[in-house]
């Protein structure tokens, strides 16, 4: 099996797992604090890798160890911790479907930041085209929707796409993703220690004798974090931070799902053509590299 065929499945099993994510951070949302619930996953996430590996990656020298820091500040804390607030004040389906537009978002960065790259012009359609369908959603009407809350949302994009672009420059380096992944994840704890120490005043243990909130807990830290996490990673390093990107149009159809039949939220007619301008969007920005990828497959 090639590394090609290896970082599509390890995309394919990362975005169908955080897909899920939301509405297990909505369930604990219920008994603790989005800081709270972004410290413990990521604590379980960083042991189950040092089981894993029983190694720590070797300290080379400062400019690559800020790449880690980056990281770890934009992947693990700001993305998760946006995304975790943002779910307090709107709908997991919302949190899922603006989290979509991450592939926009790293195609800008990559090309007006880092200067790589082209951005065709229906890529800009397709941009307009899933702005739109987002501010549908935003403004749907519904009362649990928040413009706060979806606001934040795609903030949190912005920083994943930046975190992206930043595995992908880590993993030139030539390190284990196992090890690079823990070392990030280190980073990120340390970013959360002051938010966490201002945010709490004191500690409910009895919250963990939930079952439903020590499976949530172990879920986003085991599978959403740890494993999650070492594939992505892996996938970026093999298809790119662009292509691996794509793989996120997926979530918000996985998340409205499970966000109605387990959540039991409601879809409302804007929602409805929200998300169909959203993906719609996505499609219309995809097309070139599939039109690109369909020609050299025929020569």
């Amino acid at each position: 099996m090639s590394d090609t065929i290896k970082g599509h499945l390890a995309a394919s099993l990362t975005v169908t797992i955080w897909a899920l994510t939301f509405i297990s951070t909505k369930v604990l949302l219920k008994d603790f604090l989005p800081i709270e619930i972004l410290f413990i996953r990521f604590l379980i996430g960083f042991f189950i890798l040092a089981l894993i590996s029983r190694k720590l990656l070797p300290f080379k020298n400062w400019h690559e160890e800020a790449f880690y820091m980056i990281a770890g500040l934009f992947g693990v804390f700001l993305y998760y911790y946006l995304e975790n607030v943002a779910l307090t004040y709107t709908l997991a389906m919302n949190v899922g479907i603006i989290g979509s537009v991450s592939p926009f978002m790293t195609a800008l960065i990559s090309r007006f930041v880092l200067k790589q790259g082209m951005i065709p012009r229906v890529f800009v359609l397709g941009f307009i085209c899933s702005m739109i369908g987002i501010s549908l959603i935003s403004l749907s009407g519904t009362l649990n929707v928040n413009p706060i809350g979806d606001g934040l949302a795609l903030l949190a994009t912005i920083c994943w796409a930046s975190y992206s672009l930043i595995i992908k420059k880590i993993s030139g380096f030539g390190y284990g993703t196992i090890v690079t992944t823990q070392r990030i994840f280190f980073y990120g704890l340390l970013f959360m220690v002051p938010v966490l120490l201002i945010s709490i005043d004191s500690f409910d243990f009895s919250r963990f004798m939930k079952m439903g909130n020590f499976a949530n807990l172990l879920f986003l830290g085991i599978g959403a974090s740890a494993l999650c996490f070492v594939t992505w990673n892996f996938s970026v390093k093999n298809l790119g931070a662009v292509r691996a990107a794509v793989y996120i149009y997926t979530i918000p159809m996985l998340t409205t799902l499970a966000s109605v039949f387990i959540l039991g939220e409601i879809m409302t007619v804007k929602t409805f053509f929200g998300i169909l301008l959203t993906l719609s969007g996505l499609i219309l920005s995809e097309l070139p590299n599939i039109l690109h990828r369909r020609k050299k497959l025929e020569e």
